[in-house]
C-alpha cells in the first residue's frame, strides 16, 4: 500500500484585508508533494509563493481549503498545536540565516531542542552531529561573525536538521550567497534529500537554483500556472567540481 503524500493541499485560499481592499494571495491552490521529493517553488514578487510557504510551514493558516501535513489536518489547529507540529516535522532555512550573533554555532543549533516536547538525552551531542552533517563540526565554537556567509547558512541548515524533521522548507536559501557558495549549499540539500530522504521544498527566483530540484512549481497571481517534473536535475557535486577546476585554470 502506497503511503499518502507528505504534503496534501486542496483548494487552498488565503485572503488579506488591507483597509477596504481584499488581497487574494492564494486562489484555490491544490497540489501534492510526495515523501522524499525535492521541489522548487518559483514566481514573481506577489505571486503567492511566500504565502504558500508560510502555510506549508504552519506559520499561517489558509482562509479556506484543507492542508494535510504527514497525514494530519492542520488548518484547524490552535497556536500551540501548530508550534508543536512545526518543531517536530519541519526544519526552516532562511535567506538571512537568522542566527543569534552572540551565540556560538553549536548553541544556535541547539536552540530548537529547547522547545521540543520529546526529551533529548544529550543536546550538545545531537547538535554536534548536525553540524558534522554539514561539514562544520570543527567550527562549533565559532560565533556567526567569525564565519563566512556560506558557513553561516550551513549552521542554519544544521539547526533545521537537529530535530530530525520530515521536511525542510528553505526560503531563498542562496539569495545572499555568491555562485560557488550557492552550489555548495545546493549540494548539501541534494545530499540530505537523496541520502536521508528528507522532503525538501525551496522558494527561489533563480532558475539556476531551481534546476537542482526534481520538480518546479510556478506561481502567478496566487495560482499554480505550471508544475514540471525535472527529469535530469543538475548535480550540485559535479557542478561544484567543475567550478573549482575552472577557478584553478583561471
Amino acid at each position: 500500500m502506497n503511503s499518502p503524500p507528505i504534503i496534501d493541499v486542496d483548494r487552498l485560499t488565503r485572503t488579506f484585508q488591507i483597509g477596504d481592499v481584499v488581497v487574494r494571495a492564494l486562489r484555490d491552490v491544490s497540489l501534492q508533494i510526495e515523501r522524499g521529493d525535492f521541489v522548487a517553488i518559483m514566481g514573481p514578487s506577489g505571486s503567492g509563493k511566500s504565502t504558500f510557504m508560510n502555510i506549508l510551514g504552519c506559520l499561517d493558516k489558509p482562509t479556506s481549503g484543507s492542508y494535510r501535513l504527514d497525514g494530519i489536518g492542520v488548518e484547524e489547529m490552535d497556536r500551540d498545536q501548530l508550534a508543536e507540529i512545526r518543531n517536530r516535522e519541519i526544519g526552516f532555512v532562511f535567506q538571512q540565516f537568522n542566527l543569534l550573533p552572540r551565540t556560538s554555532a553549536i548553541e544556535n543549533v541547539e536552540l530548537p531542542l529547547l522547545y521540543t516536547s520529546e526529551p533529548v538525552s544529550d543536546p550538545h551531542a545531537r547538535a554536534l552531529e548536525a553540524l558534522a552533517s554539514v561539514g562544520l563540526a570543527e567550527r562549533a565554537g565559532h560565533h556567526p561573525n567569525q564565519l563566512s556567509g556560506g558557513q553561516q547558512q550551513r549552521v542554519a541548515i544544521a539547526r533545521a536538521l537537529v530535530n530530525n524533521p520530515q521536511i525542510i522548507l528553505a526560503d531563498e536559501p542562496t539569495g545572499a550567497l555568491d555562485s560557488r557558495t550557492s552550489i555548495e549549499i545546493m549540494a548539501i540539500f541534494q545530499n540530505l534529500n537523496r541520502r536521508q530522504g528528507i522532503t525538501t521544498v525551496i522558494v527561489t527566483h533563480e532558475p539556476d537554483i531551481a534546476a537542482y530540484a526534481n520538480r518546479n512549481i510556478f506561481f502567478r497571481d496566487g495560482r499554480i500556472v505550471r508544475d514540471e517534473k525535472i527529469l535530469h536535475p543538475k548535480q550540485a557535486d559535479r557542478e561544484l567540481l567543475q567550478f573549482v577546476q575552472t577557478e584553478a585554470v583561471v
